[in-house]
């Protein structure tokens, strides 16, 4: 039985090998009979694309032709032509010449002509020369004689008049000099008077605008701190045995303590502000306290003065926030809420700078600027005061200089170093961070000044004004921010009184320091006085 399925499965095998082979043998004649046909299609295709070919050449090789036989016929036809036109010329230029003969002919009787009439007028004009040659002597003869009077002219005037030709001369001009001058003044008052009237309507506006939008009551505090004390018995504890309490307060907050009669309180001295206020809040505490000796004051200055650094930050972050200020450095937050702890004639730097940064945006509002850029200026340009214990020279340049260290554009920084003019003003920006700090620092109870100095400077006013020639009297008023000036009549013109009033504001802002401006008002006056009897 197995044999049998042997059998049977080479029998398969081997009628499948010979259908595979038959099958194999028919396919491979398909694809030879379909070569063949693809051979005979390509030769047929290659053929006709021959003879396209050819008949394409011959249609090319004709058309060349045709063109090359245009091209030369036209050629033929321009030179036909260029052969013409000059047989044209030629013959033009025949006509031409015989004419140009003929006119010749007639110019050489022109010439002929004219030199008979030039040998006439040189004969005319030799003539004339002799009798202009003659009048030339009679009238060298003549200047010499008037020479000889004018002369004796003079002398006889110089000796009528009592002053010599030079003299006189020198008086002319300087009259003329007079006379120009007094016209360059009138001029220029006109002009200044139209300037200033346009001038001074537009400051107004700007500044009353800035002023009604921007409005703070000032309350002039005092430098000098006191600490008041529950009793007097409170300072011999804050003395301590041999002193020695009160020596360690001061080392350790560099502060000077003042005990005196002054019943129940005591004064903190120092010039730096910050140290003043670190000691006169640690003194609060040990008197709140009531134990006080050098150990506990160490303890109690060191924790105040913690408080301190952050009430600095705390200041400095409000100021900024107040004025909507951004991505302001650590350091300038910190110099800037030193200054809550300044002040300047009675008046707070803190607040003095928040209000110039306000006045300073509105103004800037008005004419169309960088409105955040002015209150940035204006909000640090004292920022130098608080370092002016620390550094030496101006405020302004030392603020400015502190400003750059740490990024400030340049045209803020030279806004701050130009505040007081020490360096002068050279754009829009500075002149409006200037105009802020005077209307901040000039309204009236902003500030406060020492009674010596503010009648000194009365006086150099009033003295400046009596310095000049033709001035009857000077008055200071306004607190000295305004001298008006009274002037003789006689000595002096309404032009003269214009060039006067220039003289006395620049011997002022040369001579002077003061804050804002100072006006100054000169007054020519004529009275008749008559009496009816």
């Amino acid at each position: 039985m197995t044999s049998y399925i042997i059998f049977a499965l080479i029998g398969g095998l081997a009628v499948g090998a010979l259908v595979g082979y038959l099958l194999h043998q028919r396919k491979t004649q398909q694809t030879l009979g379909e070569l063949e046909t693809y051979k005979t299609q390509q030769q047929e295709k290659i053929t006709q694309e021959n003879e396209q070919l050819t008949i394409r050449l011959q249609l090319q090789h004709e058309e060349k032709l045709e063109k090359a036989r245009r091209e030369l016929e036209d050629e033929h036809r321009d030179r036909r032509k260029e052969l013409d036109r000059r047989e044209e010329r030629l013959e033009q230029r025949a006509e031409n010449l015989q004419r140009q003969g003929d006119l010749i002919s007639n110019r050489e009787e022109d010439i002929n002509r004219r030199l008979k009439e030039l040998d006439n007028r040189s004969e005319r004009l030799r003539t004339r020369e002799e009798k202009l040659e003659k009048r030339g002597q009679d009238l060298d003869k003549r200047e010499e004689e008037i020479n000889l009077q004018w002369d004796e002219a003079t002398k006889v005037l110089e000796h009528n008049a009592g002053i010599s030709r030079e003299e006189a001369k020198r008086q002319i001009e300087q009259r003329m000099l007079d006379d120009a001058r007094n016209d360059a003044a009138r001029q220029l008052r006109q002009i200044e008077e139209e300037t200033q009237d346009e001038a001074e309507k537009k400051a107004r506006r700007i500044l009353s605008i800035a002023a009604q939008r921007y409005a703070s009551d000032y309350i002039s505090e005092s430098t000098v701190s006191v600490v008041h004390l529950p009793s007097d018995d409170m300072k011999g504890r804050i003395i301590g045995r041999e002193g020695r309490n009160i020596r360690a307060l001061e080392a350790a907050t560099g502060v000077d303590l003042i005990i005196d009669d002054t019943p129940e309180a005591v004064v903190v001295s120092c010039f730096d502000p910050i140290r003043r206020e670190v000691g006169r809040r640690s003194l609060l505490k040990l008197v709140s306290d009531g134990r006080i000796h050098p150990a506990r004051i160490e303890e109690v200055v060191t924790k105040t003065q913690e408080e301190m650094d952050g009430l600095i930050k705390e200041a400095g972050e409000e100021a900024v926030l107040k004025l909507d200020i951004h991505k302001v450095h650590p350091e300038i937050k910190k110099m800037l809420g030193r200054l809550k702890w300044r002040y300047s004639y009675g008046q707070n730097q803190w607040a003095h700078s928040i209000e110039c940064g306000h006045l300073c945006g509105l103004m800037a509002s008005e004419l169309g600027m960088n409105v955040k850029l002015a209150r940035r200026a204006a909000l640090l340009h004292d920022i130098g005061k608080a370092m002016t214990h620390e550094l030496e020279g101006s405020h302004a340049i030392n603020g400015g200089n502190f400003l750059q260290k740490y990024g400030e554009s340049a045209e803020l920084v030279h806004a701050v170093k130009a505040h007081h003019e020490e360096i002068k003003p050279e754009t829009p920006l500075a002149h409006l961070v200037i105009a802020a700090d005077s209307l901040s620092g000039g309204r009236p109870g902003a500030r406060r000044e020492a009674i010596e100095s503010y009648i000194q400077r009365l006086r150099d006013l009033e003295d400046i004004a009596y310095s000049f020639d033709g001035v009857d009297k000077a008055y200071a008023i306004q607190a000295g921010r305004e001298i008006r000036v009274i002037t003789s009549c006689e000595d002096i013109n309404d032009d003269q009184a214009v060039l006067l009033c220039h003289d006395i504001t620049k011997k002022i802002e040369r001579e002077m320091t003061y804050p804002g401006q100072i006006k100054v008002t000169v007054i020519r006056e004529m009275r008749i006085v008559d009496f009816a009897k």
